[in-house]
């Protein structure tokens, strides 16, 4: 490492155009440019030293898989990335190269050493470094336990459908947390263009108050109808005119999402003064806009935790195979993961007797007969219809039923249903021994019954598991 860049070169890089002229300065003593020759620039597998900004030249990314080195990116768009992205994780992670960097041209970038890159990461930004920590272990775990549900062989077709479900709140707050870090940052420039000099103490000290109370009509703003939104916003937006606030229309759909109207804002604008009311209302733009934005991630990763808690439930993997359980646990677990099969057209009945009591049972192997009855009932209803999960009493047993309002089993097949490889169902869309397995699972293993009435509109499978086995 022998050249530096400027700060002004800095500048012009994407990555680092928003940073400040002291965090610029600070890149510019710790890095330096590296020249590179066409080839490899790092290996797959090598310890993570060093981050590469690309500055001229051409470049690709390759990965293994299964011994061919596949070609990922080629790009030579000054600004792009990579190297020791994840060093901000410390030793939590093997810090070594994701990929193979190679240069395809002679190529020029801006290096930093790995250590100082987490330094900087974990500095600069420690809150974003705590979401960005949650949401990459937290997608992690993710992922292990999809690619355990993938080795499961009943598990196939639900596969597809979590990732998709994850993924949408996943992505929500991989974007709610960019934009934080871009709100926060324009919330400390406000911050210091209101507390130059131009606020005495007391009108300093009612601002912060407001942002407080600003803060807390987030969480009791109240929930408005598409109309009534666009109400306040019109009246917002004419407030923020009449006191020649600049971009009154893109500022007033945060404030009233945050729950302000025009009326409050008159506080803020006696607290303040007029000289100093478009800083304040930015300034409070931005807390407003900051605290949805941790409320949409803090949404989002509920969603996560949740979808995962439900993957666990169902696969039963973190417990023993054989134990007592609460059939209606099971049953939930298996309706989540069958979300994305469950289409717009179908109504989900559950009448569950909660007096039912626990049971000894294989919970692992009773979800897959839920999930054989409910994926055929949904086959039989198509687009709509209604799918009715009832529990109860019979007995000595307690029942499970499933019911759709599809066109029913022809009675000239009904005897045949629980046969193995025996299927109704068009050549490479059924194997036949969905119902057979469940029939093993419930008479066999658990010593239950199965029963079907079916009649056009009205197809009931009704599982009885016996509350002591044992007897």
């Amino acid at each position: 490492m022998t050249e530096r860049l400027t700060c002004d070169d800095l500048r012009t890089l994407f990555l680092f155009e928003a940073l400040d002229e002291e965090q610029l300065r600070w890149l510019v003593e710790h890095g330096a440019v590296e020249q590179h020759a066409p080839g490899i620039v790092y290996a797959e597998g090598d310890p993570a030293t060093c981050f590469y900004v690309l500055l001229a030249g051409t470049v690709t990314l390759t990965r293994q898989v299964h011994g061919d080195q596949v070609e990922v990116t080629r790009t030579e768009q000054r600004g792009v990335y990579a190297g020791a992205t994840q060093a901000y994780l410390g030793d939590r992670v093997d810090q070594v190269y994701p990929n193979s960097l190679r240069a395809v041209t002679d190529a020029e970038f801006f290096v930093l050493p790995a250590t100082e890159f987490s330094d900087m990461m974990r500095s600069w930004f420690p809150m974003a470094m705590h979401l960005m920590e949650g949401l990459f272990f937290g997608m992690r775990n993710m992922q292990t336990i999809i690619g355990e549900r993938e080795r499961l062989l009943a598990l196939g077709s639900l596969s597809a459908g979590l990732t998709h479900e994850l993924n949408n709140p996943a992505a929500a707050a991989v974007r709610a947390t960019s934009v934080l870090r871009n709100r926060i940052t324009g919330m400390r420039h406000k911050l210091a263009m209101i507390a130059d000099g131009r606020l005495d103490g007391s009108q300093l000290r009612h601002l912060v108050d407001l942002q407080e109370e600003a803060v807390k009509r987030v969480a009791s703003a109240p929930t408005l109808t598409p109309m009534q939104t666009s109400d306040a916003e019109d009246s917002l937006a004419d407030w923020l005119d009449e006191h020649d606030i600049t971009g009154a229309w893109d500022i007033a759909p945060t404030l009233v999402a945050g729950g302000v109207d025009p009326e409050w804002m008159g506080q803020v604008s006696q607290a303040v003064g007029t000289d100093n009311l478009e800083a304040a209302v930015r300034w409070l733009t931005y807390t407003l806009d900051t605290e949805l934005l941790m409320g949409e991630i803090e949404d989002s990763v509920t969603r996560i935790s949740s979808l995962v808690a439900a993957a666990k439930q169902y696969s039963q993997l973190d417990r023993t195979p054989y134990q007592v359980v609460d059939v209606h646990d099971l049953l939930k677990a298996t309706l989540v993961m069958l979300t994305g099969k469950i289409g717009k057209g179908i109504t989900v009945v559950k009448e569950f007797d909660r007096s039912i009591p626990t049971i000894p049972a294989y919970a692992a192997e009773l979800n897959q007969v839920w999930t054989n009855l409910i994926d055929n009932a949904l086959g039989a209803m198509g687009d709509s219809g209604t799918l009715t999960i009832r529990t109860g009493l019979a007995d000595d047993r307690i029942f499970v039923e499933i019911a759709d309002t599809g066109p029913g089993i022809d009675p000239a097949v009904r005897p045949r249903i629980f046969e193995p490889f025996f299927t109704t169902k068009p050549v490479g869309q059924g194997t036949g021994l969905g119902l057979d397995i469940s029939y093993r699972i419930v008479v066999n293993k658990h010593h239950g019954d199965i029963k079907v009435e079916s009649v056009p509109g009205d197809t009931r499978f009704r599982v009885l598991l016996p509350i002591n086995p044992d007897a």
